[in-house]
């Protein structure tokens, strides 16, 4: 019975990580409309709030928890919301 729980708990750990992956690859095709097409294809206020939401969950994952995990992926995920509102102002102002 410890084996199956260590084995569960080893694939939600590695399920994990591949989420925080997968979140920030699903932040490719909005960036690639925003620097490639040129498409204003996202919310400004949506961004604004995301980046917020994820910037103190960031905080929360370097300064609260002791999981470099949790760190990565939370750090990611705020990154990428960044890039994106970049892009959207950048592709505001071109105008």
């Amino acid at each position: 019975m410890l084996v199956m729980i260590n084995l569960l708990f080893e694939i939600l750990i590695f399920a994990y990580a591949c989420v925080g992956i997968v979140t920030s690859i699903g932040y490719i095709p909005t960036i690639k409309d925003l620097w490639v097409n040129k498409k204003k294809s996202a919310n400004i206020s949506s961004y604004i709030i995301w980046i917020i939401t994820t910037g103190i969950t960031f905080l929360y994952s370097l300064f609260v928890l002791p999981d470099m995990l949790f760190r990565i992926a939370s750090g990611l995920n705020f990154i990428s919301c960044i890039v994106v509102l970049f892009f959207i102002i950048l592709l505001g102002h071109r105008k």
